[in-house]
């Protein structure tokens, strides 16, 4: 799984920590994934608020790539936020694909 980290010309975030949290945070399926890019951006500027968005793809080995975001006041916790979702979404895709798999079809034939 390689883990790539951009970020706006506003964003400033610790590029090694993110990497190691979403590392960690999406370990059990790093033999599934061949790609995890983190996009961090600030939305409002200087406004302030839950500005700080990260934008987490997935690319699943051999299956479309799936993408979550989050907003948080920091690029920490956006990270954080990202990387939680992406677990859940991951859980639930591979479940399904795993279940799939063993099943009989419609047409009566194992899957």
């Amino acid at each position: 799984m390689h883990v790539e980290v951009n970020t706006d010309t506003r964003t400033s975030v610790d590029a090694t920590a993110a990497t190691t949290r979403i590392e960690n945070g999406l370990a059990r399926y790093r033999e599934r994934l061949t790609r995890v890019e983190a996009h961090l951006s600030d939305v409002n500027g200087p406004k302030g608020g839950h500005d700080i968005r990260c934008a987490l793809e997935a690319r699943p080995a051999g299956h479309q790539p799936l993408a979550v975001t989050n907003e948080a006041h920091t690029p920490e916790d956006s990270v954080k936020g990202a990387v939680e979702k992406m677990g859940r979404l991951l859980e639930h895709t591979f479940g399904r694909i795993d279940d799939a798999k063993g099943h009989t079809s419609a047409s009566g034939l194992p899957t």
